[in-house]
């Protein structure tokens, strides 16, 4: 491996280890970011071919995409029969073709069948033999908006064919965020051991007014269930997020389809819950409920707050939903003994599957501890906060 690609290489995680990607450029401005995609491939642990329309060649130069990818990029089917070699009928071909960006001319030769560019060809292949295609369309809106353009999409999706739509700004179709791509590339062919399953992750901080303007809250990002949801997402999962105070990045493919404030907002939501078949609840959920001050408290003065109990949501969602239930458990500075007993004393009180605690004194910004707890499982994981995510799920859903 060249030392420009090994130097990213898995960089970012092993999502895509071991997957071979053959990325399809044809003539849309938009193929200047696809050396951004093929890098961030790699950062996951793809190896990328790249196959060029001549009209593509036009916008990027072969070059650059030999520098991006480590392999020299095709931009014409020759003797080596290129096409078969990797997308054909046999045991080593790739396992992805994704024509990033696709041209409305490329979306209708798709459609019907017509082959006559190196693109083209390589798609006639991957459908034939059965290789999972993804198209990113790229365009002006006035040609996307064509109703033959749209049908033929609609054509290319009944083949089999994931389309991943592109962002309509400054009257264009313009190319997705690279990240979002990433993560459909890594959904259709990564792990996909959580395909089917529905999937609810509830995370983030509450805060109960004390008055008209203050609030008592905590100190939680909501990092951790943030790395849940994308690794149920990732997996093959379709992912609902419920977020209250948030302090860390939420990419666009996994944004939070509810939001919520306080307790109370939670016990609405709760009640109104549909069947999931696991419900991860990493949120920072308040314990106590404030008395509210009408109007603002004035600043110059002593004033007590009396806190009353709050609902426990754990227990509404155990009463509520039938799937698996995974609270968390934070504790601060207690001993590892300590944490056990108070984990359990809740996995019990709730009739939970698996409790995940952890000591908040040991917790970073990207990092963590925890223990997975079960019916005689006790899993000590830590290190980075996708990492320790994707653990969770193994031994959730695998026991592993």
């Amino acid at each position: 491996m060249k030392s420009r690609i090994s130097a990213i290489f898995c960089k970012k995680s092993e999502k895509l280890l071991g997957k071979k990607i053959v990325m399809g450029i044809t003539g849309s401005i938009a193929a200047v970011e696809c050396v951004k995609l093929a890098r961030e491939l790699i950062r996951h642990g793809a190896e990328v071919y790249a196959v060029m329309s001549k009209e593509a060649t036009k916008i990027i130069h072969p070059y650059a995409l030999e520098y991006a990818t480590g392999n020299k990029p095709m931009a014409d089917i020759t003797g080596d029969v290129e096409h078969v070699e990797l997308l054909g009928e046999h045991d080593k071909r790739a396992d992805l073709l994704i024509i990033a960006p696709c041209t409305a001319n490329t979306i209708s030769k798709i459609a019907n069948g017509i082959d006559d560019t190196p693109v083209t060809t390589f798609a006639t292949t991957a459908i034939g033999s059965g290789v999972p295609i993804i198209i990113v369309p790229a365009m002006h809106t006035s040609m996307f908006n064509h109703p033959v353009v749209r049908e033929n999409l609609k054509r290319v999706e009944r083949l089999g064919v994931d389309v991943i739509m592109p962002r309509i700004e400054e009257g264009s179709a313009k190319f997705p965020d690279i990240g979002y791509i990433t993560a459909r590339v890594i959904r259709r062919i990564g792990r996909g051991d959580l395909k089917g399953k529905k999937i609810l992750v509830i995370t983030g901080a509450s805060a109960e007014k004390i008055d008209c303007f203050r609030v008592i809250s905590n100190m939680s990002t909501g990092a951790m269930g943030i790395e849940i949801a994308k690794a149920c997402y990732l997996r093959g999962a379709d992912v609902d997020l419920w977020a209250g105070i948030v302090r860390c990045e939420i990419p666009s493919w996994i944004e939070p389809s509810r939001f919520f404030t306080s307790v109370l907002d939670l016990q609405d939501m709760v009640k109104n819950c549909e069947y999931y078949d696991a419900v991860f609840v990493p949120a920072a959920i308040s314990d106590f409920i404030p008395s509210k001050y009408d109007g603002k408290i004035a600043s110059n003065a002593e004033h007590i707050v009396r806190l009353r109990p709050a609902p426990k949501i754990v227990k509404l969602l155990r009463d509520k939903c039938k799937g698996m239930l995974v609270p968390f458990k934070a504790e601060c500075n207690v001993e590892r003994k300590v944490l056990l007993e108070r984990s359990r004393a809740l996995l019990k009180s709730c009739n939970a599957d698996y409790v995940v605690a952890n000591d908040i004194a040991h917790v970073r910004e990207d990092k963590t501890e925890v223990i997975i707890i079960g019916d005689g499982v006790e899993v000590e994981v830590s290190g980075e906060k996708y990492r320790v995510a994707e653990k969770i799920l193994d031994v959730v859903f695998h026991g592993e």
